[in-house]
């Protein structure tokens, strides 16, 4: 191979072929370069060594590390190139330059962020996923798509600048930007950078900015989102607090309160965002517990496992409801129904996708939620296993039944449509094909879960990991089998929340109503009361200025009389006071 392309990061392959595709009018050579873009990425990514910085330069006397592969990274890279390819193929049915080029330089930017090994470079890509990925949302054309996305770019540039305050405390106290393992949050700059890869992560309370900008999306927009932010955060995690505790419990809060706003949601895209927050949590908790010992192997190689099969079966789960957007216009629940009759390939990869989500045994999920649930019941918490439990039933009932039951079945809206164009079809066949090939067994030589085990970080831990124990399958099935049946039970008793049209607020009922009522009271009393007070501030503000002008001012009473006067005594007084205080400090 070339030495250049030793050295040349997949995602700035990407990101350069992604600004040439925006300047292409030819539409069939521009999709053609987002395709062959990933495919030489994932070329390069498999020919580069690992555990070697393969390129680094030295900027304003620091030293950075601009393309790193390891086992942590090599996995996060191929996951972006392998989404980024899906998402071309996706998108060739359209003629749109600026997604086209954006949504590559998205994925490239996340690419290059997770091969970058220092604190600066890392900041640079980071704020570029931010730039880039706006335009997802900014595509839809709509005035609640353009509201949202600016929300979107605000806190995602937010959480780049305080990225960047943590960077600067890191090299200020340590004299380096290399990114590494916090021991502790009281670390100078580790509690700005924590915060910076919340916000990134969608975390509790900082997580509505991803069900806003999600939904609203275009049909490929929110298949291309789903795919690299919050998992850039969740690599960044991986590399910087590995075993911080605080994040057990913050990873399983995300893992439950999704689930009660995802049941009662009736935009099937959004109940996919709440889903993902769901989903990125049970990543988060494993980070937590990636302390020493069997626990950190098992959890890391989970959440690295996670991160990896999320990508695919959600982006294939998002995939079908931009097919059922583009056909028919609406994704919400009260709408659809039946459009497995005209629809049948997008049902059938849809609840491929429900299944793989759900941990079925021979499933993406379950080869990956095996390896997180085992490390928490290894450490004994107890609370932690059930709040995940509980979760692992949630997600079945909002992502594995109410998804296909609500848009494929249920009752029939009386929609007949086409079915979903050839290359939306075979983009979520390829992922589909991901989502099964990766959970079975090693039946075929080069597929099964031995091939992404053998990927992970801690590789010797992941192939001695059996996840097809009779124990694993017995709890998974029971969990499952009980989630069905209390989905149909309540359904058969009118006791499931019904699907109808309206807005769930979540947290942002705290500012939406709650700041916006205080804000629209503060502004009546203000116009009842407010011109009384500034009448009362100038009055006493312009008599207070007066007497000082009386008295101060070269006509005022101190400079009346003779060279003794008041303000010559006063004068002479001051100028000694200052000397006998410069005397001191001097002496």
């Amino acid at each position: 191979m070339p030495a250049f392309l030793t050295v040349l990061n997949p995602g700035w392959l990407l990101i350069i072929a992604g600004i040439i595709a925006i300047f292409l009018p030819m539409r069939r050579v521009r999709q053609g370069i987002t395709i062959a873009a990933p495919l030489v990425g994932i070329m390069l990514l498999v020919l580069a060594d690992q555990n070697v910085n393969h390129l680094t330069a030295s900027v304003l006397g620091h030293d950075l590390v601009l393309y790193r592969v390891d086992g942590l990274s090599f996995v996060f890279g191929l996951a972006f190139l392998l989404a980024a390819l899906l998402n071309a193929i996706y998108a060739w049915h359209t003629d749109d330059r600026v997604q086209d080029g954006m949504a590559l330089a998205y994925a490239g930017a996340a690419i290059a962020a997770t091969f970058s090994g220092d604190l600066m470079t890392l900041f640079i890509f980071w704020e570029i996923t931010a730039v880039t990925s706006v335009f997802m949302v900014l595509a839809a054309g709509t005035r609640a798509a353009y509201f949202a996305s600016m929300r979107y770019l605000g806190i995602q540039i937010l959480s780049g600048v305080l990225l960047l305050a943590g960077a600067a405390y890191v090299y200020n106290n340590t004299g380096s930007l290399s990114i590494r393992a916090f021991v502790s949050l009281s670390e100078p700059g580790a509690l700005l950078i924590f915060i910076a890869l919340g916000i990134k992560a969608a975390f509790p309370f900082m997580h509505n900015w991803l069900q806003d900008a999600y939904p609203k999306a275009t049909v490929v927009g929110a298949v291309v989102l789903s795919a690299f932010t919050t998992k850039l955060a969740v690599y960044a995690f991986i590399r910087m607090f590995p075993g911080q505790d605080a994040l057990i419990w913050i990873g399983a809060v995300m893992t439950v309160f999704p689930v009660f706003f995802a049941v009662i949601e009736n935009d099937l895209r959004k109940v996919l965002a709440y889903s993902l927050n769901n989903q990125v949590g049970f990543m988060i908790c494993a980070i937590g517990l990636g302390t020493a010992g069997v626990g950190n192997a098992l959890a890391l190689n989970g959440a690295t496992a996670h991160a990896f099969v999320h990508i695919m079966y959600k982006g294939l789960l998002f995939m079908s409801m931009g097919a059922v957007l583009y056909r028919t216009g609406t994704t919400k629940a009260s709408e659809l129904g039946g459009l497995y009759r005209s629809m049948p390939w997008t049902a059938l990869f849809c609840i491929i996708g429900a299944m793989s989500i759900s941990a079925f045994p021979l499933f993406s999920g379950f080869v990956a939620k095996s390896l997180t649930m085992s490390a928490v019941s290894y450490e004994g918490l107890t609370i932690v296993w059930l709040m995940l439990l509980f979760a692992s039933a949630g997600v079945l009932e909002h992502s594995g039944i109410k998804i296909p039951y609500f848009a494929f079945f249920g009752h029939d809206s009386g929609r007949r449509v086409k079915e979903a164009p050839f290359n939306m079809l075979l983009a979520m066949g390829m992922g589909a094909f991901i989502c099964i090939a990766v959970g079975i067994p090693a039946i075929i030589p080069g597929l099964g879960y031995e091939w992404l085990y053998n990927l992970l970080p801690f590789r010797e831990e992941a192939m001695n990991y059996q996840p097809f124990t009779f124990d694993h399958i017995l709890t998974q099935m029971q969990l499952l089998v009980l989630a069905i049946f209390a989905f149909v039970m309540l359904k058969r008793f009118g006791l499931y929340p019904p699907e109808k049209p309206g807005t769930i607020l979540d947290t942002d009922w705290v500012y939406r109503k709650v700041g916006f009522g205080m804000a629209k009271w503060l502004g009546t009393v203000w116009g009842k009361v407010g011109p009384a007070m500034t009448a009362v501030f100038f009055g006493i503000s312009g008599r207070a200025y007066e007497r000082i002008e009386d008295a101060f001012s070269p006509r005022g009473e101190l400079a009346r009389g003779a060279l003794t006067g008041a303000m010559a005594i006063w004068t002479a007084a001051l100028l000694g006071l200052v000397l006998l205080l410069g005397f001191i400090a001097v002496g």
